[in-house]
């Protein structure tokens, strides 16, 4: 994960839009390998905290000595307790993990000048399986004003999107740490997701001169799974499943295989006679896919407000669609123009947010609004704005998915 480092009111917003994807892995989980940036005292190279716990107002966190030995044995880390005493980018961290994750490890690491390839080989040597996390806290640009803010942090997503390795401190604070894990992750060939972006102007007000602020996730490509026309196959029968066992009408459940524990989205269509019944999904994967996949077929049969609840009688005639979300990537644009010659017609899902509104339509609304200035109308529609509104903090950002219907 990297999240920002502020002060709640201003990023923590935005740090728990990654956090939340912890939450499926509470119990999994046991070591959090946690970099930042030093704010306080000058350091070369990567400092150890030289101590056996961290405490914080929700108890104490133990340090993984085995590992903090290990590193000491490296020419670039060195023990430096002050780098750590005062150094809030790895502060705030701490409680959303222990909300999260409860009993762990913590490997805390200060990162001071460095090249990308040092704080790589750090990385590597604590690689783990799903009992390793890997954090790294960093805000954007700093004291710009809120538009410049927005075009700048904008280019910086897109560069991390990259794996790109030659991040500057004037786009992020904590570009030291950020560069070696992006090498590390081009090397393990991690997929990296822009999960937010915003800046204080958004969440703390002033917007003279404000401090970015972005979440992202790098996940590793899931391994075990089958081909997808079986993938998609069980996926179709855990949500039949699912709705057949609220009407008490449910045989054997199918198997739930390792992949279907890890976190997913989706969106689950009900079509009866060819026309829509239901559509409900969830945008991120904060929970397991089988658990997103359940709740999202009872959702959509039972609590889509545009229907009345499915009855019994109609379970025969219902036919399930179940798409798969990638993760959403924030789409940095000039205007309306420039953000409607982007779109891929047939391919994005989009997600459109200005302010405390949000909206979405799956890549298959193009089937009905080929045209991309009539998709984006509709769309500006449905999040309950004019067709023909637009303003600079309207925020767009596009997924793809893979779907499967039942016959």
């Amino acid at each position: 994960l990297i999240v920002p480092h502020a002060g709640y009111p201003y990023s923590g917003p935005i740090a728990a839009s990654a956090y939340v994807r912890l939450a499926a892995g509470r119990g999994k989980v046991k070591r959090v390998v946690l970099l930042g940036p030093a704010h306080r005292v000058y350091v070369r190279g990567l400092a150890l905290p030289g101590v056996e716990a961290f405490a914080t107002p929700l108890g104490d966190i133990a340090l993984d000595r085995a590992a903090l030995a290990v590193l000491a044995s490296l020419p670039q880390t060195n023990t430096l307790p002050a780098a750590h005493a005062a150094e809030h980018a790895l502060e705030v961290q701490l409680p959303f993990l222990q909300a999260l994750l409860g009993d762990f490890s913590l490997v805390p690491l200060v990162v001071g000048a460095t090249q990308p390839e040092e704080v790589a080989e750090v990385l590597e040597l604590l690689w783990g399986g799903e009992e390793t996390v890997f954090v790294v806290s960093s805000d954007l640009s700093h004291y710009l004003g809120y538009l410049e803010a927005q075009r700048v942090d904008r280019a910086t997503a897109q560069a991390i999107l990259q794996c790109d390795t030659d991040l500057h401190p004037r786009q992020a604070c904590g570009s030291g740490p950020l560069n070696g894990l992006l090498l590390a992750a081009k090397r393990r060939g991690l997929v990296p997701r822009l999960l937010d972006i915003r800046n204080s102007g958004d969440t703390g007000g002033d917007q003279a001169r404000v401090v970015g602020y972005g979440a992202f996730a790098l996940y590793e490509e899931q391994r075990g799974k089958p081909d997808d026309a079986a993938e998609g196959e069980l996926l179709l029968a855990h949500a039949r499943h699912a709705i057949n066992k609220h009407f008490g009408m449910a045989g054997t459940p199918p198997s739930a295989p390792a992949w279907m524990k890890n976190p997913g989205a989706c969106f689950i269509t009900l079509k009866k006679q060819g026309e829509l019944r239901g559509c409900i999904g969830t945008l991120e994967a904060h929970r397991a896919l089988e658990e997103d996949l359940r709740s999202n077929a009872l959702a959509a049969c039972l609590r889509d407000p545009r229907f009345p609840p499915v009855a019994p009688d109609e379970l025969v005639a219902l036919r399930i669609e179940v798409s798969l979300l990638s993760g959403a990537q924030e789409m940095p644009f000039s205007g309306e123009d420039d953000a409607i010659a982007q779109l891929r017609p047939g391919i994005d899902g989009v997600i459109l947010r200005h302010r405390d509104r949000r909206a979405t339509f799956l890549p298959q609304v193009w089937e009905n609004l080929a045209q991309p200035r009539d998709f984006i109308a509709q769309l500006k529609r449905k999040a309950g704005l004019p067709t023909n509104f637009w303003d600079a903090e309207i925020e767009l950002a596009r997924y793809t998915v893979r779907k499967w219907s039942e016959t």
